[in-house]
């Protein structure tokens, strides 16, 4: 089992903010240099105007693909050189900056801290950590496995910056495997050597998501109230891998997926893959004061017991990193009446992060005149509103 870092007291959290961003060649942006204050940060404009891509480019400073899961190329501008640049200025004390660097040149993918080169935007996990709620999230309940599945491997991402290097190698693992058993798998001894290391990855994949869903389920009975208008979520994992994690220890789990990949070559080999492991596993959600799955709830509740997920998971990361994650919130305050989006904004501060809410009405975030800091996004522009 990957291990995590255990839970910070709340008074040793570390809130980065947020002081400056520039952006060239990046999505719609040829050009972006901002200065703002605030741990509340609230971007209003038209849809198409921007707001999006402004956050997408903050969401790219977490280990993985950003908010959209777009490959580092589809972020430079249409029409601009090819590459991009995105830098942010953070505040990590009174007084305390440092500088974050990414971008692709010349197809190369540019990680820096402080200017200085790094290997990869993991190394950021050290200064800040982000969490995210989009609109495409909405189907999450209804839709298929993988989507789940990915949701929650980003939650697990959040806290362990090394998973998603796991996921990408086990994937290539399988398609070593597939290809072999495609040919008949007459090399036996290479195909056992993959199934090794296989097993192996995958134990570790399932322990980090079995973890991951104990500490979060743990912080929802923590925190739990029926009367909430963001319903508890009541969290189980499905997956064969993930069974063996909880009922056995590592090696005796590692050995029996390794005997199931062995004793099912023949039928992945007629199926054209394979058909057990963390990569067929789903994360299950019911209602919870309902205790209906969450796949029969209105749209509504779909949509309220998502950000109770969400804001789980920003409790989550922020206690077991020791800080305090940026949450980028992208036009879901609308979809709320007036009571929700109050609670949904003193929820926010209470994670102790800094917070960016994005949407097309500005009476939407009257609640937050005084609190926030309000920009205006027109195309290729970001403003003081």
């Amino acid at each position: 089992m990957p291990a995590m870092s255990s839970a910070f007291p709340i008074e040793a959290r570390a809130r980065p903010q947020v002081r400056r961003v520039i952006l060239r060649d990046f999505r719609s942006y040829a050009a972006l240099d901002i200065a703002f204050d605030g741990a509340i940060v609230v971007l209003v404009g038209e849809n198409g105007a921007g707001k999006t891509n402004f956050i997408e480019a903050l969401s790219l400073f977490a280990p993985g693909r950003g908010l959209r899961r777009a490959d580092m190329a589809d972020c430079a501008r249409v029409g601009g050189p090819g590459g991009f640049a995105a830098s942010v200025t953070i505040e990590e004390a009174p007084g305390a900056e440092r500088q974050l660097g990414l971008g692709l040149e010349d197809g190369a993918r540019q990680y820096r801290v402080e200017r200085a080169p790094v290997a990869s935007a993991r190394a950021f996990a050290d200064y800040v950590r982000v969490v995210w709620l989009t609109p495409s999230m909405d189907g999450l309940f209804l839709g298929p496995a993988g989507e789940r599945r990915r949701f929650l491997d980003r939650l697990v991402l959040a806290i362990d910056p090394g998973h998603g290097a796991r996921v990408a190698q086990f994937e290539r693992a399988l398609r070593g495997r597939n290809k072999l058993l495609e040919a008949g798998g007459r090399n036996g001894q290479w195909l056992e050597a993959i199934e090794h290391e296989a097993a192996q990855i995958a134990v570790a994949i399932a322990a980090a998501r079995v973890e991951c869903v104990a500490r979060l389920k743990a912080i929802v009975v923590r925190e739990r109230d029926d009367d909430s208008p963001f319903p508890w979520a009541d969290l189980a994992l499905a997956g064969e891998v993930e069974s063996l994690v909880v009922e056995a220890p590592a090696l005796a789990a590692e050995e029996r997926y390794r005997t199931l990949l062995r004793e099912g070559r023949a039928r992945d080999a007629a199926a054209g893959r394979t058909l057990i492991g963390p990569h067929a596993a789903d994360l299950a959600v019911r209602h919870g004061p309902k205790q209906a799955p969450a796949g029969q709830a209105s749209t509504g509740e779909q949509k309220a017991l998502l950000v109770g997920i969400v804001l789980a998971h920003a409790r989550l990361v922020a206690e077991m990193s020791g800080i305090a994650p940026w949450a980028l919130i992208d036009e879901v305050a609308a979809h709320f009446d007036p009571r929700r989006r109050r609670a949904l904004y003193g929820a926010l501060e209470r994670i102790g992060g800094q917070v960016f809410l994005t949407g097309a009405d500005p009476a939407a975030f009257a609640d937050l005149r005084g609190r926030a800091t309000m920009l205006e996004v027109t195309p290729s522009r970001v403003a003081a509103l």
